[in-house]
């Protein structure tokens, strides 16, 4: 999985998002572009579109959902501290790619939303029913859920949906259903010790889980590698000890399910995560 996935889309031209503390706004009313500039440098934790992704591997999409301010067009916009393309074109370059491959599931969880009122959730879930309709596989339990039952069912993505929303449209799964903790630390060290309590901590059976192979810079961070960005300043330094904890994880109810990275093209992450599938023991009944 990729974190902030659409994040490659990131717009310098666009105001800054409505969930940025009043210090951003101030620092962007201020110094303008060329602060819009530097904040893209670390907003973007992705170099790669949706369809490079899905080519590359991708099969998790982290999707973050805002309205924009004063927008005419009343249109939905990916968005991390500055707006990014348009939902509607995402999602529809995500189902090309599944109409080419059919046999190829996704997962779209959609787990921050902001400046959104009941008016624009139904025009969302309405924007799902037009682009994907019986693509979309209908909440059940987690441990139901095969490749072989998609494959039947002609069913390639499941939705997942951290709002109450969610209860009252069959093909939304319930945010609980994909639980991603944080650990919310730029010491690789502690984000190791994270993530490898929260996998012990991790239920056996009832959801997806998410594991944040994922680094946050702090404020000090941002002001000392303003100019270089997150991928060069945190990304690439940690990537030797974050593939190592990757390499020697096992799959499995009892292990990990989702991994989530920054900058997912970046040494061998992809191609890893995908090999602790063949590592399954063939008699362990894992659906998952």
């Amino acid at each position: 999985g990729s974190h902030d996935s659409f994040s490659f889309y990131i717009d310098e031209a666009s105001p800054v998002g409505p969930e940025q503390p009043e210090t951003v706004q101030n620092f962007v009313s201020v110094f303008g572009t060329v602060a819009k500039k530097l904040m893209r440098k670390w907003l973007a934790t992705q170099t790669m579109n949706f369809t490079s992704q899905l080519g590359a591997g991708i099969r998790y999409f982290d999707l973050r959902i805002s309205t924009k301010p004063r927008d005419p067009d009343n249109e939905l916009y990916f968005a991390h501290g500055l707006f990014s393309a348009k939902v509607k074109e995402g999602l529809e370059e995500i189902n090309a790619f599944l109409t080419e491959h059919p046999k190829e599931v996704v997962f779209l969880d959609f787990n921050h939303f902001y400046g959104m009122q009941k008016c624009h959730h139904e025009k969302l879930v309405q924007m799902l029913k037009d682009i994907y309709g019986n693509k979309m596989c209908p909440a059940i339990f987690a441990h139901e859920v095969s490749l072989q039952y998609l494959w039947e069912k002609e069913h390639q993505v499941l939705v997942f949906y951290h709002s109450p929303v969610a209860v009252e449209v069959a093909f939304l799964w319930p945010g609980q259903m994909m639980p991603a903790p944080w650990a919310n630390t730029t010491d690789t060290e502690k984000l190791i010790q994270f993530l490898q309590a929260s996998i012990t901590e991790r239920r056996k059976k009832g959801s997806f889980f998410i594991s944040q192979v994922v680094l946050t810079p702090k404020a000090s961070t941002v002001v000392k590698g303003v100019a270089s960005g997150l991928r060069e300043t945190i990304t690439e330094r940690a990537l030797p000890a974050m593939m190592e904890w990757v390499r020697t994880q096992k799959a499995g109810e009892s292990g990990v399910n989702i991994i989530t990275a920054d900058f997912v093209e970046l040494g061998d992450f992809i191609s890893t995560v995908i090999k602790l599938n063949y590592s399954l023991d063939e008699g362990e009944d894992d659906t998952t």
